[in-house]
């Protein structure tokens, strides 16, 4: 592969203020590509990402957004394309990961995770379609093992991400031939603020027996980034094995 295989592409990234959002959009830099991240409530972590992929030679743009609000989309994709002229790659990375028994989930949690882990992907992908199609784009959305495997403490969770799997397919059929759309699916990944108990149970059930990195995930963006368009519809399943029956 190239060294910088992006370069001259602009990717988008929403939630790419920190952890798996800013890995992504760090590693986009590092191929070359010029990056927008989103984000809601984390101004500075979202300011200290933009300096990161500046010093990596590549543009930046840090933009508050609600992904849940058609207008604040709408807004987002024309400060990215303001800023840059056109849009090469979609990262639907924003989210929300609750924990709840599913007999005490409110209908207003229920309705929160869903707009912003359903809803959120469906309006940024529609507001940016045009901007796709014409740069021959990629869509990549970020999933989850738990969008495959019921996870009984975490239904609205799983539901929304399952129905973001399925709206990837729909995607890719809707979208081409101009633009291709999959999704990476992560199982457990660990972070500085992770259990350490619950690490260590998840590492021992994976056969890779370690848990998965940002990188793991950014990587396999990476891959649908700058691999095959021909390469359409899939959910790739970056989980160590965790979920292998």
């Amino acid at each position: 592969m190239p060294t910088h295989p992006l370069r001259d592409k602009t990717a988008l990234v929403t939630g790419g203020a920190r952890r798996i959002g800013r890995e992504i959009a760090l590693t986009l830099a590092r191929a070359g590509a010029d990056v927008a991240i989103t984000y809601k409530t984390s101004q500075d972590e979202a300011t200290r990402t933009a300096r990161e992929i500046e010093s990596l030679g590549c543009g930046a743009l840090a933009t508050e957004c609600d992904v849940r609000s058609e207008a604040s989309v709408r807004a987002t994709i024309d400060a990215a394309i303001s800023r840059f002229g056109h849009l090469d790659i979609l990262v639907n990375n924003a989210a929300i990961f609750e924990s709840a028994p599913l007999e005490q989930i409110g209908l207003g949690q229920w309705d929160a995770v869903f707009e912003t882990n359903t809803r959120g992907p469906f309006l940024v992908a529609r507001e940016a379609l045009s901007h796709l199609r014409a740069a021959k784009g990629r869509i990549v959305n970020i999933g989850s093992l738990g969008g495959i495997q019921a996870w009984a403490d975490h239904a609205h969770y799983c539901g929304s991400k399952a129905a973001l799997h399925m709206l990837t397919k729909a995607m890719a059929r809707a979208f081409a031939p101009e633009v291709s759309v999959n999704c990476v699916a992560p199982g457990w990944i660990e972070f500085e603020s992770s259990s350490q108990a619950a690490g260590n149970r998840f590492a021992a059930k994976t056969p890779m027996k370690r848990n998965g990195t940002a990188d793991d995930v950014a990587q396999a963006v990476l891959f649908f980034a700058t691999g095959p368009t021909f390469i359409t519809g899939q959910i790739l399943t970056v989980d160590g094995g965790l979920g292998l029956k």
